[in-house]
């Protein structure tokens, strides 16, 4: 957002737009940029190896979860924008010290061995363009995403963050590139064949967890508060509630839209697996450069190096957002003075944060850990970690001395539990399959 807009409108853009910047893109905020670091390398190699494992049949499963994942994220902004505080902050003024450590702790891992893990896939997927040791890359990377946090302006970050998303078509290209079923495709979207066997299920927990994962809830909400600082007429919703008509408004279409986005990107990546490697019997995928490689001899150099490119610049705006919901997360735990619109002297803790969490996942790289085959393994962590964040913040939602007349209730709250009760029983079906 622009914000000598803002000054006169704190939610929408100026009526004299201009004509480099679409009204639509101005809008756009913590709801596209959550929704394109969904999208992250780790998210590419859930949703290629869903492709190449099962073909078309789960194709599905980014119709079903976008009212879901749209709902839960909604929510989330909701949280930030009419009280004031983050998640975290919420847990830690309303709920038991043991639980919001708990939470912050699961998050902080997961987030942890994302950042490891996206590092080395972007690492990787460059290396397959221009040859050179891997190191150098992590290294490369590690810097590029801590310097954007350290020294870019906040709302000059935000801008950035948004041209990143346009990585995203690659996968649009890549489809466009590689032959496709179009009536197996459109059947199985709308007509699931469910399967009863722990691969299938553990896949379907690893997109369930990679398209709803808890960072992203911890992420958006913190956004919307960090904005009430950057643009000084938003106040929380609870102390101003005549601002809620725009700002709602606002939230749900920058919402709709980024989740919007990242599940067509999803289904993308998801088709284009499904078009080349799983007819090539390529059907065990561990990383998004691994399905880049396979990629080439199949559907072409060009739609190799169009799929490579998107995991690259995928990256460089998810990790930024991983750091930082850990960031967040702790700092609200720890009162810290915090937010990437101050400057790094104003809040050296939460900074301090992002930097460590991005060089712990970076020194990942280095150790006997390969964080690249755990990608998998963390969108299931992230599957099961999200059923109790997310009934905590439906039950909050719901609570009047929290949200005052502003709780979650109607379609949003049905969608929010149907999300919540979806996600528990696939981890629950999971778990019993598995033994």
């Amino acid at each position: 957002m622009d914000l000598k807009a803002d000054l006169d409108d704190p939610e929408a853009p100026s009526p004299v737009v201009s004509p480099t910047r679409p009204r639509l893109f101005q809008v756009l905020g913590p709801g596209l940029i959550t929704g394109a670091s969904d999208d992250d390398p780790s998210g590419i190699a859930t949703y290629s190896q869903a492709g190449a494992q099962f073909g078309y049949l789960l194709g599905w499963t980014m119709l079903f979860t976008y009212p879901l994942m749209a709902a839960i994220q909604v929510i989330s902004a909701r949280i930030g924008r009419t009280t004031g505080h983050g998640i975290a902050g919420i847990l830690r003024l309303h709920y038991p010290q043991w639980l919001l450590t708990s939470i912050v702790l699961l998050l902080l891992i997961a987030n942890i061995i994302n950042l490891g893990a996206d590092l080395g896939a972007m690492a990787d997927a460059l290396t397959l363009l221009m040859p050179a040791p891997r190191v150098l890359y992590v290294l490369l990377f590690a810097t590029i995403c801590v310097s954007m946090q350290l020294f870019l302006q906040y709302t000059r970050y935000v801008s950035v963050l948004k041209w990143l998303t346009l990585a995203l078509f690659a996968y649009f290209g890549a489809v466009a590139m590689v032959h496709v079923e179009w009536r197996t495709l459109a059947f199985h979207l709308v007509w699931p064949k469910i399967q009863w066997s722990s691969d299938y299920l553990m896949t379907l927990v690893a997109i369930l967890g990679t398209t709803i994962s808890p960072y992203l809830f911890f992420w958006q909400a913190s956004e919307e508060v960090e904005d009430l600082h950057v643009y000084p007429k938003r106040i929380d919703l609870v102390d101003a509630p005549s601002q809620a008509g725009p700002a709602l408004k606002r939230i749900d279409i920058d919402t709709l839209v980024g989740m919007g986005f990242s599940n067509l990107v999803a289904l993308a990546i998801i088709v284009t697996a499904a078009a080349t490697l799983n007819p090539a019997g390529i059907t065990n995928i561990q990383t998004s450069a691994e399905a880049a490689q396979a990629l080439r001899p199949i559907a072409g150099e060009l739609a190799a190096t169009v799929f490579t490119l998107g995991i690259v610049g995928t990256g460089l705006l998810a990790v930024p957002v991983l750091a930082g919901s850990s960031a967040y997360a702790i700092g609200e735990m720890r009162q810290w003075p915090m937010g990437l619109a101050r400057r790094p002297k104003e809040a050296q803790a939460f900074y301090a944060t992002l930097v460590i969490a991005t060089l712990i996942g970076m020194i990942l790289n280095f150790t006997p850990i390969n964080p690249i085959s755990a990608l998998y393994w963390s969108a299931v962590i992230n599957g099961v970690t999200a059923v109790p964040v997310m009934a905590i913040m439906m039950l909050l939602t719901a609570r009047t001395d929290i949200m005052g007349e502003f709780i979650v209730n109607g379609w949003l709250k049905i969608l929010g539990w149907a999300a919540t009760i979806l996600m528990g029983l696939v981890v629950v079906a999971m778990i019993v399959t598995s033994f």
